[in-house]
């Protein structure tokens, strides 16, 4: 009866250890692959582009607000009180609107980072999928803490990645 048990359990190793020498497993590592990318510095510089202009609007606004907080500071004893009440409302205001402006600026920069990030991401995971059923993988592993390098595809990915930017 021993014997039988042992040679089961011996049997249902071997068979596990075959099954998992025929697992074939590859890794990736995707922040490698996001960084070298050419899409990624072309996402990366058509959103500088997109959001420049806004930037660098918003900062003149805020330093023209600035410029004319710190006026106000000086004059204010040297004005009447209906002009200080009306600067003081004007200031505010514009304070309101440049705090709404840089909020919404930067909800519209996430907003495209996500979209871009997304749609990236996307493509890779197709490359990805050509390059292991190419290499006839079972398994690919997403940013391990540890690969050989033997096992590592991240520069096939990225260099088909990087093939399929001009198409």
């Amino acid at each position: 009866m021993r014997t039988r048990i042992a040679l089961a359990a011996f049997a249902l190793f071997a068979a596990a250890t075959a099954a998992q020498a025929e697992t074939k497993i590859l890794v990736v590592r995707s922040a490698d692959v996001v960084r070298d990318s050419v899409q990624f510095k072309a996402a990366e510089a058509k959103m500088k582009a997109e959001f420049e202009k806004r930037r660098a609007d918003i900062e003149t606004q805020g330093k023209a607000f600035g410029d004319d907080v710190k006026a106000y500071q000086r004059d204010a004893d040297t004005m009447s009180a209906d002009q200080r009440a009306k600067k003081e409302k004007d200031l505010n205001a514009r304070q309101v609107d440049l705090n709404f402006a840089q909020r919404k600026f930067q909800e519209d920069l996430q907003n495209r980072d996500r979209e871009l990030t997304q749609d990236m991401m996307s493509k890779i995971k197709d490359v990805i999928a050509q390059v292991a059923k190419e290499k006839g993988a079972d398994l690919i592993v997403q940013d391990p803490v540890f690969a050989s390098p033997a096992v590592d595809v991240t520069a096939d990915v990225l260099k088909r990645l990087n093939a399929s930017a001009g198409k």
